[in-house]
């Protein structure tokens, strides 16, 4: 599913994010936003970001183009800081990119986003499902380009599989910052969200999605070996979407309260 390229040059680090990011351009003459293996939560948060993003873009949400970008170690010894020299050297190989969107900016959080309030609600139906607990006011990563709001930084998503403590339970439970979600002011009806996007991950789909993850990511000895691994993020996601009226009825009640108090 995702294209391959291969670093060409190091552009600029990206110091807004925490796992120090950067701009890199690439061989197919395009740039990009890396997300380095070598850094903090290392292939764990590049695996959200594919999976998530992935099934953001199968939900015709405005994700970034994810790539597959290879890092040649010529590129990491020539770099003279020594902070992210030592970040390159742990990422040799294989992370992963979005493409650079050039111009954008914030998307203003005091008022209704262009798309309007089923979009919102929307994005707040996706973030719910993949455990996102990046898009509040104080992290929202909501960036506007080319005429639209795009949807980036996945990397904290997913987080029971940091740990994967009791996986199908917490598929089932509500998640509760959401309520924090910075789209929830604007957003019409989850339920309605949900009717408009749920058909659209078919088990197919989540499957293709899952398969993309590269086999080198998946290296958590607890499941014994890469199908293993593998299998428990298409049981954790397949379990999620299962439990859906559970957590679309709470976030939907979440909205009300959230809605009702800025009229009050």
């Amino acid at each position: 599913m995702l294209r391959t390229v291969e670093i060409t040059r190091y552009v600029t680090p990206l110091r807004e994010g925490s796992s120090l990011p950067a701009l890199v351009e690439a061989d197919d003459g395009r740039q990009y936003v890396i997300k380095f293996r070598g850094a903090g939560h290392g292939e764990k948060a590049l695996i959200a970001e594919l999976i998530v993003g992935e099934i953001g873009r199968a939900l015709d949400l405005a994700v970034p183009e994810l790539v597959l970008a290879v890092l040649p170690e010529s590129i990491a010894r020539a770099e003279s800081h020594d902070e992210i020299r030592d970040l390159l050297g742990w990422s040799i190989g294989l992370n992963i990119g979005l493409e650079f969107v050039p111009g954008a900016l914030a998307l203003d959080l005091t008022r209704m986003p262009p798309e309007g309030p089923d979009w919102a609600a929307d994005v707040v139906w996706f973030d719910d499902l993949t455990i996102n607990p990046d898009r509040t006011p104080r992290n929202a990563n909501l960036i506007v380009g080319d005429g639209r709001t795009v949807l980036i930084d996945h990397g904290s998503a997913l987080y029971v599989h940091h740990a994967w403590t009791d996986p199908d339970e917490h598929a089932r439970r509500p998640f509760e910052r959401i309520a924090e979600h910075v789209l929830l002011p604007f957003a019409g009806s989850i339920h309605d969200a949900e009717a408009r996007l749920a058909g659209r991950l078919k088990p197919a789909t989540l499957d293709a999605i899952v398969d993309a993850v590269p086999d080198e990511w998946l290296r958590d000895e607890r499941f014994g070996g890469i199908a293993g691994e593998r299998d428990a993020y298409r049981r954790y996601l397949s379990a999620r979407l299962d439990a859906r009226a559970i957590w679309v009825a709470e976030v939907e009640r979440a909205r009300m309260r959230v809605q009702h108090a800025a009229v009050a």
